[in-house]
């Protein structure tokens, strides 16, 4: 679990912001208060969501449907071909950490990549983890990419962003149970489909911008 929730893990997470670009330019996240706030609505919207997904695959819930249900649970193209492109990179890095006939059948279905959580529970699964776990690493993840870009944005002080994810922990624990309680009932329909509409509508104008330092 720690492998893959290390930000140093090779799937791509690093050039992107979940969203930190646009809420810093447009001057929603100023320094580490606006900081805490931003990542804590990301954790309860589309970091639930993403938990839940990575928990059900995880749990062993069929890989495709919960790929089409990542899809209509992300109504911005741009944060879809994100979630696709992060999917991609992650089945590279997986697949030569904890290689699986699981991986391999999804990356064959899914050749232009699966939506990122869905192959994180997947990978999380054929590392030996369970619904939890990888719950866990989603929920962190979701929070822990954003404070990172506000660093190298704002010149935010680390010790700073690192004292908000800290302070964000019991959340993150309550996040990652919720996800994986609704992963064990077995049924995809009933997953977390919480969202943020201010996310995505700013992810489709930092997909236009013809400067940027985050991909998304």
């Amino acid at each position: 679990m720690l492998v893959l929730a290390d930000g140093r893990f090779p799937a791509g997470g690093h050039a992107h912001s979940g969203g930190a670009e646009a809420a810093v330019k447009a001057g929603r996240i100023r320094d580490h208060r606006d900081l805490a706030e931003f990542c804590r609505g990301r954790l309860h919207t589309s970091g639930l969501t993403s938990a839940s997904l990575a928990a059900a695959a995880a749990h062993g819930l069929d890989p495709l449907a919960l790929d089409e249900a990542a899809d209509a649970r992300t109504p911005s193209p741009a944060l879809r071909a994100t979630a696709r492109k992060l999917g991609r990179q992650m089945m590279r890095a997986a697949r030569a950490t904890w290689p699986s006939t699981a991986l391999d059948s999804l990356a064959a279905a899914r050749p232009r990549g699966a939506h990122q959580p869905v192959v994180l529970g997947l990978a999380a699964r054929s590392a030996g983890l369970g619904p939890e776990d990888a719950a866990h690493c989603a929920a962190y993840e979701s929070v822990s990419g954003a404070a990172t870009a506000v660093v190298r944005l704002l010149s935010l002080d680390p010790f700073e962003a690192t004292a908000v994810l800290a302070r964000l922990a019991p959340e993150m624990d309550r996040v990652a149970r919720r996800a994986a309680e609704a992963a064990l009932r077995g049924d995809i329909d009933d997953l977390p489909a919480a969202s943020a509409p201010l996310l995505d509508i700013t992810a489709q104008a930092h997909a236009a911008w013809p400067v940027r330092l985050f991909a998304s």
